[in-house]
């Protein structure tokens, strides 16, 4: 027999071979991809540095070239003989349409003449004849100088014109302003298109040129924070899904760029680049994918010759899984047979809160005599004094006396129906309840034991009425039962006193407080058949039914000791809302 259960030591030296095996291509495999990874990363960077470094040469050189030919164009346009004569004889006919004629051949954005006073005589832009610009710059700073005047100028679009301006001169005197806008706006969208950001910042390092426009205005380090990352675990999460990248330059939107810049021969400009590394990521995952798919497929051999030995091994599953069938079936008899002890077990837990109910009936019925007793005595002395009074014909005093046994009488009747409706089961239907009702009555069931006793009863109750959805003496039975246990947990006190408190918010709620020793064993409170009480007193079903009777309402019911002693019961219960009241009374 121990032939049979010892394992193979062939098998087992095969199996940590097999395993071994694994283990070394996997190591082999990471080693790889590590060292492949980290060499082309390096290549592939420095490859994308190159051309990054070209590019903006490129740019840089385009930059100064359109600057410088169009420095020369207000130099060439102030010594116009026709712009010149028609300053001279305030004749403007023909200088928009000159102007025009020039714009094409010389590329610039616009062209503008401004006589002496600053006001629009000629433009290649018709909508700007007329405008006054004689407190503008690159005015006023063009009549005081002789040469040829560059200004940056903001707009209010939040971007920058970049204007040449030349005063024009017949002889000695000034006739006006030439003024040449270069159009450097296009060179953002065509690298907007090429490059990930270009910026051109002036010598104060403001930036007056920049594929992204929020950035216009803004210094480096202020358009930088501007996209950083949301947070530094952010960060950290996307540096740790970007294994492949180089510790980075800076942070673009939220994504590491490699930094270039270089120096432009214009009024101490600079131009800086910020490239990704998504063609850097794209070249190395690209290798890599190829590398971690061969390993994968020797992985998928390895893993297959595997499960060819533990298919020998199935056979035996088979015989297992027979027997789990059978125990299988075995246990879903079991079920429904707990299933069938359940329900009888259901039946069984109704006829206990009945019972428990007669039970609490019969233990009130004592008390609720000796309310009768104290009725049935008034009533006998209203009667003796009639009888007096009628002999002696005072009529009036005799029927006073005849109206309080009346009232008596309906006392007695309230009293008796409250003993009557508590004895019957409550209706399956719900009805809307009025909670301030239902604990008036309670408390009036309870008033001869609480007068027996003399305990101490504080109430507190809102101004507008709290309503639920339930039957009424179900709710009476839960009530009358807290406010039993309440009274029987005060006796051991000198001054007993019960806190009776309903408030309404999300859930009616009735708060029931006593100054009693408190709870012992709050686990098995609502246990059934769970009591402090001495035998005899009880049987220990009143909270287990109080708690079921809750939970069918749609509520709950718990307890707990209070911070200055005693016990604390709280019902709490759906408030009945105006249209749910609407509903249920339709």
């Amino acid at each position: 027999m121990s032939a049979d259960t010892d394992p193979d030591p062939p098998a087992l030296t095969n199996s940590w071979r097999v395993r071994a095996a694994v283990v070394t291509l996997i190591v082999i495999a990471v080693a790889v991809v590590s060292v492949t990874n980290r060499l082309l990363t390096d290549r592939f960077t420095e490859s994308t540095r190159n051309r990054a470094e070209l590019r903006l040469a490129l740019y840089s050189g385009n930059l100064l070239s359109e600057l410088r030919q169009n420095a020369i164009v207000p130099q060439l346009l102030a010594r116009d003989a026709e712009l010149i004569n028609a300053l001279n004889s305030a004749d403007y006919t023909a200088s928009t349409r000159r102007l025009i004629s020039f714009v094409d051949e010389i590329g610039a954005a616009s062209l503008m003449l401004l006589d002496i006073d600053g006001r629009t005589v000629a433009a290649t832009d018709r909508n700007r004849l007329g405008s006054s610009f004689r407190s503008e710059a690159y005015f006023v700073d063009a009549i005081r100088s002789s040469a040829t005047l560059f200004t940056v100028a903001p707009t209010e679009t939040g971007g920058f014109d970049f204007i040449y301006s030349r005063r024009v001169l017949s002889g000695s005197d000034v006739l006006g302003v030439i003024v040449v806008e270069v159009e450097l706006q296009k060179f953002e969208r065509a690298w907007a298109g090429i490059s990930d950001a270009v910026i051109v910042t002036d010598s104060t390092g403001a930036i007056i040129l920049s594929t992204e426009p929020r950035w216009r205005g803004r210094t480096e380090e202020e358009a930088l924070a501007r996209q950083t990352p949301q947070n530094a675990i952010q960060r950290a999460i996307q540096a740790t899904a970007d294994w492949t990248a180089l510790p980075p330059d800076a942070y673009l939107q939220g994504e590491a760029v490699m930094r270039l810049d270089t120096r432009i021969p214009f009024r101490g400009w600079k131009m800086a680049s910020f490239t990704t590394y998504a063609s850097v990521r794209e070249k190395v995952n690209g290798v890599l994918a190829l590398e971690i798919m061969g390993f994968a497929i020797l992985l998928a051999l390895t893993f297959y010759a595997l499960s060819r030995r533990s298919a020998l091994r199935m056979a035996l599953f088979q015989q297992e899984s027979a027997e789990l069938r059978s125990l299988n079936a075995a246990l879903q008899r079991e079920i429904a047979e707990r299933k069938r002890v359940q329900e009888t077990l259901a039946v069984a837990e109704q006829t206990l809160e009945q019972s428990s109910k007669l039970a609490a009936l019969g233990e009130m019925s004592a008390a609720v005599s000796h309310e009768l007793n104290q009725p049935l005595a008034a009533m006998k002395t209203y009667l003796a004094g009639a009888r007096l009074l009628l002999r002696r014909n005072r009529q009036e005093e005799a029927l006073s006396s005849f109206g309080r046994i009346d009232d008596l009488i309906e006392r007695m009747g309230g009293i008796t129906r409250q003993l009557k409706s508590y004895a019957r089961k409550g209706q399956e239907a719900f009805s809307p309840v009025d909670m301030g009702e239902a604990l008036a009555s309670s408390l009036s069931m309870m008033e001869p034991q609480l007068r027996q006793r003399q305990v101490e009863i504080m109430r507190v109750l809102p101004e507008a009425p709290v309503r639920v959805m339930g039957d009424r003496l179900r709710i009476e039975q839960v009530m009358v039962n807290l406010l039993r246990n309440a009274i029987d947990a005060t006796k051991s006190e000198r001054q007993p006193k019960v806190e009776v408190m309903l408030s309404a918010g999300e859930t009616a709620t009735l708060t029931v407080r006593d100054n009693g020793p408190g709870i012992e064993d709050l686990d098995s409170l609502f246990e059934p058949f769970y009591t402090t009480k001495q035998p005899g007193d009880g049987v220990g079903l009143g909270l287990a039914i109080s708690s079921g009777i809750v939970n069918d309402l749609g509520g709950r019911l718990t307890a707990r000791n209070g911070q200055a002693g005693g016990a604390v019961f709280e019902m709490q219960l759906p408030v009945l809302t105006g249209d749910e009241a609407t509903q249920a009374a339709e």
